[in-house]
């Protein structure tokens, strides 16, 4: 969140945009040069990207310069090479989509239905990821599930991490779901039965029975 915040600040995101864009790392005078900015206002604003994940620092001897200093390494600044995202409520594509590729790999390899595939792998992936939760409601919870009692002992997932996946192809998406929560549930001691389908509107096709 910090990450996407930093690049509201309108010269924030013209030197990230500017450092994104290079072919190779930038120094702190080229950027103050070529978006007209005080040198100390690129140097505390490209600092702040680095603290904020968005930049990494290296340091390069500068070419072509003589003189007193022109020993010393430059301070540089490329993109970070990690990924930065959010999404309010929180959603998982990404983890729907190395689900989805897992499963065609399987299907591909061992000759299964791409349907069967699907369930194997998301069980597996929900077994590994929930190997080292707490419980279940944990596990739920950090993975932007939203879990939350349903007054009869049971828990409703108010958030479907894969929502827009799930409007337009909900029989593999909630399939998908389905399994990848039996295997954390399998994971975290709790019988996988638990896991139940759900059709109340605005919630999350599965949902956790009573123990």
């Amino acid at each position: 969140m910090a990450a996407v915040a930093s690049l509201g600040d309108d010269k924030r995101r013209q030197l990230f945009e500017l450092i994104a864009a290079s072919n190779g790392a930038v120094g702190r005078d080229d950027a103050a040069l070529a978006l007209g900015l005080p040198r100390s206002t690129a140097s505390f604003h490209l600092d702040r990207l680095v603290q904020d994940g968005l930049l990494a620092v290296e340091f390069h001897k500068a070419a072509g310069k003589a003189g007193p200093g022109s020993g010393r390494p430059a301070k540089m600044y490329r993109p970070a090479a990690s990924e930065v995202g959010a999404s309010v409520p929180d959603r998982n594509y990404d983890l729907a989509g190395e689900l989805l590729a897992a499963a065609v790999e399987h299907s591909t390899a061992t000759g299964d239905a791409v349907g069967d595939s699907l369930r194997t792998t998301s069980y597996r992936k929900g077994r590994e990821l929930a190997a080292g939760a707490q419980n279940l409601v944990e596990f739920m919870a950090g993975e932007g599930y939203e879990p939350m009692p349903d007054g009869d002992g049971g828990l409703v997932l108010a958030n479907c991490p894969f929502h827009r996946l799930a409007d337009g192809h909900p029989d593999v998406v909630c399939a998908m779901n389905g399994s990848f929560l039996q295997g954390a549930a399998a994971a975290c001691g709790e019988p996988e039965g638990r896991i139940a389908p759900n059709s109340v509107p605005g919630q999350c096709c599965a949902r956790i029975t009573p123990p």
